[in-house]
């Protein structure tokens, strides 16, 4: 596997026309992904047994897909071992997995991945943006936060906020203010 590196590693995951971001857990050479039960994407690997991890590196379509979901036509169909599958128009390389759920359990699934291919698109470089980051931490936590209003969420997400402020590009700066009003 060498898109993925030890430790978790944010992707875009895909499933039959939906998108959401998600962390791929990678340690001891086994990868796994927790997911909430009653998501589109738990019920799609229920249903499919697969899943494609979307290696992206643009803060908007993080935001964009934790909160709604994207037309037909931003996804690219794919056949993996005569299965169809699909991987976003605009990302810089995508994986193929294999789905087992392991354990499910009232709120939760984890659910075990297989590689089964691999494609980069494009081969952008892309140092590390402490507001890029930032994003996606925030991004995690607001998803927790439109639901539960827990205070404790809303001082980080406020304080990856600030980051992104000094940090962030332009780029970066367009996804805060989506994300500012998908938390409102």
């Amino acid at each position: 596997m060498g898109l993925l590196k030890e430790g978790i590693n944010e992707v875009i995951a895909t499933t039959r026309f939906n998108a959401a971001p998600m962390g791929i857990i990678y340690r001891n050479g086994q990868m796994r992904m927790a997911l909430y039960i009653g998501s589109h994407t738990a019920q799609n690997i229920e249903k499919e047994r697969w899943i494609v991890a979307n290696i992206i590196h643009d803060p908007v379509m993080y935001v964009t897909t934790a909160f709604s979901d994207l037309s037909q036509d931003t996804f690219v169909s794919i056949d993996v071992n005569d299965r169809k599958m699909y991987y976003l128009a605009n990302s810089e390389a995508w994986i193929a997995f294999d789905t087992v759920i392991e354990q499910r359990g009232v709120e939760s699934m984890t659910v075990r991945l297989a590689s089964l291919h691999e494609e980069v698109l494009s081969a952008n470089v892309c140092p590390v943006n402490r507001g890029f980051n930032s994003i996606i931490d925030a991004t995690v936590h607001s998803t927790r936060y439109v639901i539960s209003r827990d205070p404790a969420l809303k001082k980080i997400i406020d304080y990856h906020i600030g980051i992104v402020k000094r940090c962030g590009g332009t780029r970066e700066l367009e996804a805060l203010e989506l994300l500012q009003q998908y938390i409102k």
